[in-house]
């Protein structure tokens, strides 16, 4: 896992994304978890669902922590025929260079969508690149640093 939390402290220095990077000793599995491992509010944190279209290119719904993502409005986000599916864990890694639960709001070859709800708030906590790493960065910043759209996606 040292290899994919390095792997987004590079890309972070690289690119000069504004963020902090953390490791913790537990797992961050959850929201919930998470929050404990960083002693944080529950709703400061995002999920980055991650999808792909019919043609395999990988999605990536980002959405408050408490939400779920709509593939039906994803689809029309992307203005795709079909609804994406969710992606395997293997095709997570394959797709975005980091394991299932990893997976980063920023720093991957994919369609990044936020949700308008996570741009209400000044600052979120994503994934960090493993299970027990999280990134915390305005969401100004993972917009720029994710080149994504905001449109709604949650359900």
């Amino acid at each position: 896992m040292k290899q994919y939390e390095s792997n987004l402290r590079s890309f972070i220095k690289k690119n000069g994304i504004d963020c902090e990077h953390f490791v913790f000793g537990q797992p961050c599995h959850s929201v919930e978890e998470a929050a404990r491992a960083a002693m944080a509010d529950p709703h400061d944190f995002v999920k980055n669902i991650c999808m792909v279209d019919s043609e395999g290119r990988p999605i990536i719904a980002i959405v408050k922590g408490e939400d779920r993502a709509s593939t039906r409005r994803v689809a029309a986000a992307l203005g795709l025929d079909e609804r994406p599916r969710t992606a395997s864990p293997d095709e997570i890694l394959e797709k975005t260079g980091y394991p299932c639960g990893g997976v980063p709001s920023f720093g991957c070859d994919a369609a990044y969508l936020i949700d308008p709800m996570v741009m209400e708030k000044q600052y979120v906590w994503t994934s960090g690149g493993s299970d027990r790493s999280l990134a915390r960065i305005s969401t100004r910043e993972m917009l720029r640093a994710s080149n994504g759209r905001v449109v709604r996606i949650r359900k």
